[in-house]
Parts: C-alpha cells; structure tokens; sequence
C-alpha cells in the first residue's frame, strides 16, 4: 500500500486526466465554453458507461473490464505488466470526449486501505501534492462523499482547475469494491495563488476540462489487489489545421499518465 500511495502522491490521473489532455493548445486556441450539445453528449455517454460498470460490479468474476477481466490479462498484470486502453468514444461536434482506462496489480494491497486514501479528500494536497494544491470534504454521509480540489498540471502552460466532486462509494463485499466520482462544478483559476485570483466566467474559459467522471474499481485476489481506472472527461475540440500536432499529444500524455501512476501505484 505504501508504494500505492506514493505512487499516486506523484501523479493524479484519475483527477487530472482530462486537463492533461488539451493544455498544450491554450496559446493558439480562442476561448470555448461547452455547448448545450456537447454537455449532452457527455451525460448520455456517461450513462452508458455507468451501466456497464452497474453490470461489471454484479458479479466477482466480471467486476474488472476489458483485458483485466480475463485469465490472461489478470495473468499479465500479476506479472508487473499495466493495461492501458483508450476506449472509443462518439464524436462531439466541437468538442471531445475522452474515455481512458488503465490496469494494474498491487501484491499484498488490502481494500479497506485504498478506500480509506480516496475517502479522505482532506489528505490530497499532502498526498497527492504537487498536482492537488488544495483540498477538502463539504460533506460525508457513509458512503456519500462530496469534496473540492484545486489542482494544477503544467505541460507547455500552467493551467489551475477548482473542481468539485460527488462520490458514491460501492461494494459487492469486502474484497470486491468501486467508487463513482462526478464533477459538479469545474473552474479555471486566472492568476492561482496572486492577489488577482480569480475564477474565470465560464464564456472566458479555455476549454481544457468542461467535464470529468473517474471510476475506480479495486478487487483483492490472487496475493493481491487489482486497480482499474477509467476516466471519462470532455474538453474542447481540436482547432481545424492543427491534428497533425494535437492528435499525437492527446493520446500519449493520457497513455503516459496512466501507465507511470498505476506502475507506480503497484510498487511496494
């Protein structure tokens, strides 16, 4: 558990996937707030998924996705491998939907202490510092947790989002558990930590995150414990003429993300 938590002590995937994605567009992109449509598209898609997992987290032997929930793919994570998959989404017009998900095996990890690490949001700056800069619970009411964040990701700029978060926690028992994290507000910070702060209105915003779900499965098996992740956000679109440079950028830095966090998440 300890190279858990210092693995994700060192990056944030599934709070920060999404803001990732998009940064390195900031000097060359106009300002975008999410349209009707794209809002739209994002709920329905998540509503997709939140059924898939509703069905995955019915049954022990189908509670992990993709590769992860085979014999052989369990087989190659048991071997210090990390599954990383980027999931098809539909297309947005003028916006996009990213669907990333990630694999990995802990030995010896137990449940109980990696959902304790989720459920203290008042621990993330220290646990998760430098990303988190801040954080704090608004509310706990058993498995109901609702809690703020200010994090910070720095590729070619320095972007700051204050986020919000509903999370429901699950289990099927005590070795099979999930957790469901919803944004319920996002803001971009002008200025982080000057007097000038401030929150930018929402017609003002880049567009690096309008949306971000992250799902977290954990099932102790096999000496150990299995962690998946899947992040589900919605950014602007990539501006037309710059494919060439953006597409590479956002599937590598997510793919990056996850592989470095999980691997580093599973290191005793």
């Amino acid at each position: 558990m300890r190279g858990m938590v210092e693995g994700m002590r060192r990056r944030v995937v599934g709070f920060g996937l999404g803001l990732s994605l998009l940064v390195a567009l900031a000097p060359v992109a106009a300002r975008a707030q999410a349209s009707t449509q794209a809002v739209t598209a994002f709920d329905s898609y998540v509503s997709i998924v939140e059924r898939r997992l509703a069905q995955e987290h019915r049954s022990r032997d189908g509670f992990l996705a993709g590769p992860a929930g085979t014999a052989e793919g369990q087989a190659r994570l048991r071997r210090g491998e990390v599954l990383i998959e980027q999931v098809k989404t539909p297309q947005v017009p003028d916006a996009m939907l990213h669907d990333w998900r990630g694999s990995a095996f802990a030995p010896g990890a137990k449940a109980a202490d990696f959902e304790k690490l989720l459920r203290h949001f008042d621990g993330y700056a220290r646990v998760f510092a430098p990303q988190v800069m801040s954080a704090r619970t608004l509310a706990a009411d058993g498995d109901h947790v609702q809690g703020t964040m200010g994090v910070r990701q720095k590729h070619v700029i320095a972007v700051v989002i204050d986020t919000t978060y509903d999370v429901q926690f699950g289990r099927l028992d005590a070795q099979d558990q999930w957790s469901a994290s919803r944004s319920t507000r996002v803001e971009e910070i002008e200025d982080a930590g000057t007097s000038r702060e401030r929150a930018l209105r929402p017609q003002e915003e880049h567009g690096f995150l309008w949306r971000i779900n992250t799902y977290w499965t954990w099932q102790v098996r096999d000496g150990g414990q299995y962690v998946q992740v899947e992040s589900v956000s919605l950014t602007r679109g990539i501006p037309t003429g710059l494919g060439w440079i953006v597409g590479p950028f956002v599937e590598s830095v997510p793919r990056e993300s996850l592989e470095f966090t999980l691997k580093a998440a599973c290191t005793q």
